[in-house]
């Protein structure tokens, strides 16, 4: 049974990971990736749901973690000359430029694919 209350921090090792119980330096949770790999296919769509109207150009399915996603995000929102975030590891980018981003991510050698309307 799972403790209500987990240990969160140690004066000898520092923080603990909640979920596994190890220093967070030696945690397993953070080795597993939170997203599931996809089939390799970058998809893009474009989206206004839950936007009030606004459009956003969505691309899922990035092979990329961490820094790089980061890197590859802010190269495409500047070849846009728009804004945009990256949420559960999707990238959003301000307006409707998947043409665009579908010749860029074409031209870095992903495969990638036009989705949706």
């Amino acid at each position: 049974m799972r403790d209500e209350n987990p240990t969160v921090y140690s004066t000898s090792t520092g923080r603990i990971c909640p979920k596994c119980g190890k220093p967070v330096d030696q945690c397993v949770c953070r080795k597993i990736s939170a997203r599931p790999k996809g089939d390799g296919i970058i998809r893009i769509f474009r989206d206004s749901k839950s936007r009030k109207g606004k459009t956003v150009t969505l691309i899922t399915g990035v092979p990329l973690d961490g820094q790089a996603l980061h890197d590859l995000h802010s190269d495409l929102k500047r070849l846009c000359g728009s804004g945009g975030s990256i949420k559960d590891g999707n990238l959003e980018i301000q307006g409707d430029h998947r043409d665009t981003v579908f010749n860029e991510l074409k031209k870095r050698g992903f495969q990638v694919k036009l989705a949706g309307g």
